[in-house]
């Protein structure tokens, strides 16, 4: 019984291809759903992701890089004296009102002081050395490529931030924010456009670790003797930043709530399609159980023609959702799927099949022998 379902797919192709679709639909849109979640709620901790520290320090609590207060120096000091530390680099976080041309008023923007060094961790994958070393001129700053219809200014232009002319040395990839627009400066500019402290403080230092040291045992040595700071992991910093986006403000919620939608829409269009497709063979059913097939294995049969839908519709559906993410990202979008997330998509996408294929297995209720004698 197992090759009828296989043979019954190929030579009814026609009978099952709105299945295939419908489940390769429901795919993408899931693919492409989780792509755009990773990918815009990913962007709260690209200041984590794009560098290259091992440890990050600021005010305890802290639960994204925005929320950051400034810390005392004396979380450098810790640093420098752990044995696990080779590096320590501030980092200053400020908030910016930005004022280009009268056409776009103010936009709300986000400093971040880094090291324009060439070793510098802050951004160190998104930002070359010669970008850095533009940074060295006395406000120059970089904003990332997408960003800069909406700040109104070219390469080379100039604006305000919180009252100080700043100009656009130049451009880069990959550090948009959500919620408001990077800017990146040099520390010495960063500092120079706060109004909040007058650029005595920063709100994070990160650290670089030797060789063999382990980030979490030096992140738990730090926070033993820590007073009005706290030592996190690149990672579990990151992981913060994006879970408290996903979950505390609500939106990743609404998400959510839209990819039960997805999977609840994806599974009654597909067990239609399904049920049509087998109430279109049931004669052909009612003959087998005439022959003696149990409906037992009829079922399975069914069972198994929906799992093969679901792989055509999963496979249909990876490489639509291929092609659109790859599309998206020349537009800008921000997009990104891991592999956790395509391993839960495609659960979910077999899902919606199984199930069909369970609600489908209603219509051998018709395959009675004595349907063939009408």
């Amino acid at each position: 019984m197992i090759p009828l379902a296989r043979k019954t797919l190929v030579h009814e192709w026609r009978r099952f291809l709105p299945a295939v679709l419908a489940v390769a639909f429901s795919g993408l849109l899931l693919l492409m759903q989780a792509a755009l979640v990773f990918g815009i709620f990913g962007a709260t901790a690209v200041y984590i992701t794009a560098s290259d520290a091992d440890l990050w320090v600021g005010y305890p609590g802290t639960q994204s890089i925005e929320l950051g207060r400034p810390i005392t120096p004396r979380a450098r000091t810790a640093l420098l004296m752990d044995p696990g530390v080779a590096r320590v680099e501030p980092f200053a976080w400020i908030d910016g009102d930005w004022r280009g041309p009268a056409g776009t008023g103010g936009v709300s923007v986000f400093v971040s002081g880094i090291s324009p060094r060439p070793e510098g961790m802050i951004f160190s994958d998104v930002l070359t050395a010669a970008q850095r070393a533009a940074l060295r001129e006395p406000f120059a700053v970089i904003v990332d490529r997408a960003d800069l219809p909406k700040l109104g200014v070219p390469i080379g232009g100039r604006a305000l931030i919180n009252g100080q002319l700043v100009r656009i040395a130049g451009v880069a990839s990959g550090i948009r924010a959500l919620g408001g627009v990077n800017v990146v400066a040099s520390l010495d500019t960063a500092r120079a456009l706060d109004n909040d402290t007058g650029g005595s403080e920063v709100a994070y230092y990160v650290a670089k670790l030797k060789p063999g040291a382990d980030a979490a045992a030096v992140a738990a040595r730090i926070n033993a003797d820590a007073h009005g700071y706290a030592a996190w992991t690149a990672s579990s910093f990151a992981r913060r930043a994006i879970l408290y986006w996903m979950f505390q403000t609500g939106a990743g919620l609404g998400v959510v709530f839209l990819a039960v939608v997805v999977f609840i829409v994806g599974a009654i269009i597909t067990s239609q399609t399904l049920m049509g497709a087998i109430a279109g063979s049931v004669r052909e059913y009612a003959t087998l159980h005439a022959l003696g097939v149990s409906l037992g294995s009829l079922r399975r049969v069914v069972l198994e023609q929906a799992a093969w839908i679901g792989v055509g519709g999963l496979v249909a559906g990876a490489v639509l959702s291929f092609g659109l993410i790859a599309l998206a990202r020349t537009q800008d979008v921000p997009v990104q799927l891991n592999v956790p997330a395509w391993l839960v998509c495609a659960a979910l996408v077999m899902g919606i099949a199984l199930v069909s294929g369970i609600a489908a297995v209603r219509a051998l209720r018709h395959a009675d022998p004595a349907l063939l004698l009408r």
